[in-house]
Parts: C-alpha cells; structure tokens; sequence
C-alpha cells in the first residue's frame, strides 16, 4: 500500500459511521461529568457535601452509584474516543467551509492532547490510582507550576502559559455569548423548543465553564508574578473561590447550575453535533 492510498483509508475510517459513533460517546461523557460537577458545586455552595468540585470528586461520586466501576470505564473509553475525534479533525479537517483552516486543524489538536490526558485521568481512577481522585486537581496544578518555574526561564513560562488559559477562558465565553456554535450543530432539524433549549445551555454553560477557565487562568498569573506555585489552584480551589466573593455563595450557586448546563449541552451536542 502506497503513501496515497494509506492516507485515503485513513480519511475514511475518520469519517466513518464507527468514528461518528465515538464522538458522540464521548460528548456524553463529557456531559457526565461536567453535570457532576456542577451537582457538587452546587452542594458546596449550599453547606453540604464533602467532595471536590473538580474532575476527581465528580469520579469519586459516581464511583459509589450502582455499577459505578462500569460507568467510571465507559466514560475514560468514551473520552479516548473523544480524543481519537479529534486527532481525525486536526490531520484531514472537519465539517463544514471553515473545517481545513489552520486554526480550527490547530485547536483540533489541542483538544486531542486535552481529551488524552483527561481519559487518561479517569482510567487511572477506575483502576485505583490515588493520584487521579478527590481533590487532585489541586495539588496537581501546584506541582506542575513549581516545575515549570523551576526551568529556565519558568516563571516567564508560567506568566505565558497562565495568560493563554486565561485568553483560552474568555474566547470559550465569548463564542458561547454569540452562540458560535450554531455552526457546529444540525440547527435546522431541531424543534422550536429544543433549539431554544440548546440555546440556554449552550450560552449559561459555555459563558460558566468559559469563566472557570480564566479565573484559574488568573490565579496562575498571580502564581508566576509573586513565584509562588501555591497561588495556583485546580478546578476545585477555582470554584470555590466564587464562594469568597462579596456576593457570597450565591455567585457559586449560578455557575454551579452553568457547569450542569454545560453537562446538558453536551449531551445535546452528542446528538445534533455535525460530524
């Protein structure tokens, strides 16, 4: 087999019905467990509950449901299929007129390395790794930071780094705001009602989770401009920060409540997304 020809088996086993599939497996699990999040954010907001608001308490809650290890495997394979997705759209482009630009190729890879590190993170639960439970993504975000500043030139590093998270969590609200994506979804086969349905979590859910990304973003800058690693904060840190707020928990409660439409919006993504 040829260069040619193995590159063409190639686009089309990435535009297959199996890969199509996959994707959408993956927005699902990707919906779990932002609506666990959200659920235990909401729970702290509102004095109970004792887990983390981040990937590893949303893990460790629903480790304890029934067939809790199964659901724990289905969600790390639904988001390596996830990632799979998207290593097909950064090397043959996706759907639609703007699919082969540079940037959507570039982002589509950035989501790979994302989505592959994230099912990583969630396998490595299901089978017991401590390192990947409640709480985690605190001290995990700590301990990146002080070996990135302990590199030449890290805190510069680090400053960088800390203000593309922080542009990353603005453009997500913002396209959210403008309903961007639009683009990306079957607009045109859906109800009245669940367009307007899609509208509501798409907006409340991409502005909140666009929100945690530069607020986390923020607390990295204010890592590499004191030299602190201690000044950065995971997922969990990040949200209950808003608890601090001169507004108190209230400021938690509405984007504990985006962070869940953000899990719904992603179901609704699993099925109307353009593929």
């Amino acid at each position: 087999m040829n260069a040619m020809s193995a590159t063409g088996t190639a686009r089309r086993a990435a535009r297959s019905d199996t890969m199509k599939y996959a994707a959408r497996a993956g927005f699902t699990a990707r919906g779990v467990i932002h609506l666990f999040i959200g659920i235990l954010a909401l729970q702290i907001a509102l004095g109970g509950g004792g887990k983390s608001a981040d990937q590893g308490g949303a893990l460790s809650e629903l480790a304890e449901k029934p067939f809790g290890k199964v659901l724990l495997w289905a969600l790390g394979i639904g988001l390596i299929a996830m990632a799979l997705w998207q290593l097909t759209e950064a090397l043959f482009g996706s759907v639609g007129p703007d699919g082969n630009k540079p940037r959507k190729r570039l982002m589509a890879g950035a989501m790979f390395v994302f989505y592959g590190f994230v099912s990583y993170s969630v396998l490595a639960f299901a089978i017991g790794s401590k390192g990947s439970g409640d709480g985690a993504s605190d001290q995990q975000s700590q301990d990146v930071t002080a070996k990135a500043m302990g590199l030449p030139a890290g805190q510069w590093l680090v400053g960088v780094a800390a203000l593309v998270i922080v542009g990353a969590g603005v453009w997500i609200a913002v396209q959210a705001a403008r309903r961007k994506y639009h683009e990306e979804m079957k607009i045109g086969e859906m109800s009245p009602r669940t367009r307007k349905l899609v509208d509501v979590t798409g907006v409340g859910g991409g502005v909140s989770r666009g929100l945690v990304f530069a607020v986390a973003g923020g607390f990295a800058v204010a890592a590499a401009v004191t030299f602190d690693p201690e000044k950065a904060k995971g997922m969990d840190d990040t949200i209950k920060s808003f608890q601090e707020t001169p507004v108190g928990p209230w400021l938690l409660v509405v984007l504990a409540i985006g962070l869940m439409l953000f899990g719904v919006f992603s179901f609704a993504m699993a099925r109307w997304r353009k593929m």
